[in-house]
């Protein structure tokens, strides 16, 4: 449950959950959000989750800190985990021009490209959050086997629909930004769609799993 629930600023509550990275304490994290933003409780005006912290913010016109907290610590959390969700699958390309950093892998990590992608495609992921760029998810956790640093030198382009990892996590960038995740390949798949009404394909609490395609039917996904 929340620790601790404190000011942030003048008009925001930040309520911290601990400082481990653990899907069960995520898990309390969503349903906070999700109970709150369903709770529509008045003056709050954005509820922003991350690992193990939330942040509510909140219009000071209408209402305070204390209220919010109040509301907080007395609110009947609803489980959105109680039915199982389907996991979301993601074509990804992991021929050498999409699997920008493979020969870097390879050589950090002591394990052939075969090892590396079959580790990567043989496990359910598990979407913490999202954000750094719009409808990037972050995926955890990633085998102990495959888990290394950022590159040395970020770059100032990483191409859209990459696929990437790092420390105990694997994320897909929804835009092309720069970056200095770990590149293992591409997909073609739109995770993010601002036209749709929902533009996340894949949401906090979410489960994603990778299967390998050729660059032919990645080329011609959407044909």
């Amino acid at each position: 449950m929340i620790k601790n629930i404190s000011n942030l600023g003048d008009a925001a509550v930040y309520c911290d959950f601990g400082n481990e990275i653990d899907q069960e304490i995520n898990k309390i994290v969503i349903n906070y959000f999700k109970t709150i933003h369903k709770k529509n409780i008045k003056g709050i005006t954005n509820i922003t989750p991350s690992y193990n912290k939330l942040i509510i913010s909140f219009d000071l016109d209408i209402t305070n800190f204390s209220t919010i907290k109040k509301e907080i610590e007395n609110i009947e959390i609803f489980d959105f985990f109680e039915e199982k969700k389907k996991i979301i699958k993601i074509p990804i390309c992991c021929d050498n021009e999409f699997a920008l950093d493979i020969e870097r892998l390879t050589k950090k990590l002591k394990l052939s490209k075969d090892e590396i992608f079959n580790n990567f495609l043989d496990k359910e992921y598990f979407c913490y959050m999202t954000g750094f760029v719009a409808g990037m998810p972050f995926l955890g956790d990633i085998d102990t086997k495959l888990r290394l640093n950022r590159i040395e030198t970020p770059r100032v382009k990483v191409p859209k629909g990459s696929v990437g990892i790092t420390e105990q996590f694997s994320n897909i960038y929804t835009f092309e930004s720069p970056g200095g995740w770990n590149i293992v390949g591409n997909t073609p798949v739109k995770v993010f769609d601002k036209f749709k009404n929902q533009p996340n394909l894949i949401s906090s609490g979410d489960k994603v799993s990778f299967y390998k395609i050729s660059k032919d039917e990645y080329l011609n996904f959407y044909e």
